[in-house]
């Protein structure tokens, strides 16, 4: 049995199971066009067969050198911006504890886990610094070429500080690079410096790239099961390999989202019930975002955490404009259970739900949730996800990335390629007086 589930049961008064089975023949002739490896951005489809195609061997050194950095690091500092940080911190929040960073390390079993490389701020990064003071530490620095502005100068940062902490020599043997199998600016320093390297696929863009070494180093440095998401991600590959809309749940959610678009629902709330799928939802609003959002097209991707923010962007998604619609994230079993105590004067009046559990009152206010923003014209369904286990997770990851890649198709655009995020670089690269290479304007 799956461990993820889709419920659409709450989008049934908005769109027909007629509306649904019409939209079978063109989503069988753009599957057909995935299989033969057509279509826009054909060169961008590894993802498609990669949880079956990864071998035993890239598996055991990714796990010998993640053993590696648990035997010499105290901290391990992953190094990247969007897809390449973006899947391994959503796996290490989902299947690790809340608080990973702050327990012993004999309970943990692994270095503390930081990220660094996603933004531009020198108070984050001197915080980080001051964290670290006096650590083993370890880096992972990832990026196809090098040149991303955010990471290459995270990377320039701690490469100095590890040389100047330990000498070149040492510091060598803590760096570990994810990069281009044979090009970019990162390769040629690999070379030179002696790091060891993972390759990134040159089929794999970054928002698809969690299970390449991208992903499954930094998880695997946090004692995570790499496996047993690898697993999960080839059960949901095997699950999703047909055309019937109906058996195949990628593929209905990208129906149903792409007919509500059609009738003019251009949000979509990714409403998640659990802290845990937290950095899971900034996952997905890269993957659905970055590979939908152009040619003045694109179902926009926001996120809540509820039921913190039923407090406040509740009221918004009860009452607001309804060009919404909603999904909701919710886990079958917590990792543990927290009963509620009997208390004999009864405080606050919660001796009603004594002896319940929190899992059971959070079930019931997403119940809740669903039924009163469906009635109040919000049409929303559930993807279920059993547990917080890497398993569970591993069938998430290829649940949207099918999803979206044949939602994108749906709309008519490439989904694999983003050239909008270009237009930022020229602009911030021109006010930093880049020197122009020669031969190039």
């Amino acid at each position: 049995m799956p461990k993820v589930t889709l419920d659409i049961e709450n989008v049934k008064p908005f769109i027909t199971e007629e509306e649904i089975r019409g939209l079978e023949p063109e989503v069988k002739a753009l599957n057909e066009e995935l299989d033969r490896g057509t279509g826009p951005g054909s060169d961008f489809l590894g993802w498609l067969h990669l949880p079956s195609s990864i071998t035993e061997e890239s598996i055991k050194e990714i796990e010998q050198c993640a053993e590696e950095i648990k035997n010499t690091s105290d901290v391990f500092i992953s190094i990247g911006i969007g897809g390449s940080y973006l899947g391994a911190k959503a796996t290490v929040e989902f299947a690790g504890h809340s608080f990973f960073n702050e327990l012993p390390g004999e309970k943990t079993k692994a270095p503390r886990v930081y990220f660094a490389g996603q933004n531009i701020s020198s108070d984050y990064l001197s915080d980080l610094l001051d964290v670290i003071e006096d650590k083993r530490v370890s880096i992972n620095v990832i990026s196809k070429s090098g040149t991303t502005l955010e990471p290459a100068l995270a990377f320039r940062i701690f490469k100095d500080l590890l040389e100047k902490r330990w000498g070149k020599k040492e510091a060598r043997k803590r760096i570990f690079v994810t990069t281009d199998r044979e090009k970019g600016t990162l390769k040629r320093a690999s070379d030179v410096e002696g790091y060891k390297t993972f390759v990134i696929p040159d089929d794999v863009g970054g928002r698809y790239s969690v299970l390449t070494p991208v992903g499954l180093l930094p998880i695997a440095a946090a004692g995570i099961d790499i496996r047993e998401l690898i697993e999960g991600a080839r059960a949901f590959e095997r699950l999703t390999s047909t055309p019937e809309v109906p058996s195949n749940p990628s593929y209905l959610y990208a129906a149903v989202r792409n007919l509500l678009y059609r009738k003019g629902k251009s949000i979509e709330i990714l409403s998640s019930f659990h802290p845990s799928l937290h950095y899971v939802s900034e996952w997905w609003k890269q993957l659905s975002g970055e590979s939908e959002g152009k040619e003045g097209k694109g179902i926009y991707p926001a996120s809540v955490d509820l039921t913190t923010d039923l407090h406040s962007m509740g009221q918004w998604i009860q009452e607001g404009s309804r060009v919404i619609f909603e999904t909701f994230m919710v886990v079958g079993n917590s990792t543990r259970d927290v009963k509620i105590p009997f208390v004999e004067n009864d405080d606050g009046g919660l001796n009603y739900i004594a002896g319940k559990t929190l899992d059971y009152v959070n079930d019931r206010a997403y119940r809740g949730t669903a039924m009163a923003h469906k009635d109040g014209g919000v049409p929303n369904m559930t993807i279920k996800i059993a547990d917080r286990s890497p398993g569970a997770l591993g069938e998430l990851f290829y649940f949207f990335e099918r999803a979206i890649a044949m939602s994108g198709r749906l709309l008519g655009v490439n989904p694999f390629d983003q050239p909008g995020v270009e237009a930022y670089k020229r602009n911030m690269f021109k006010l930093l007086g880049r020197p122009v290479k020669k031969g190039k304007r």
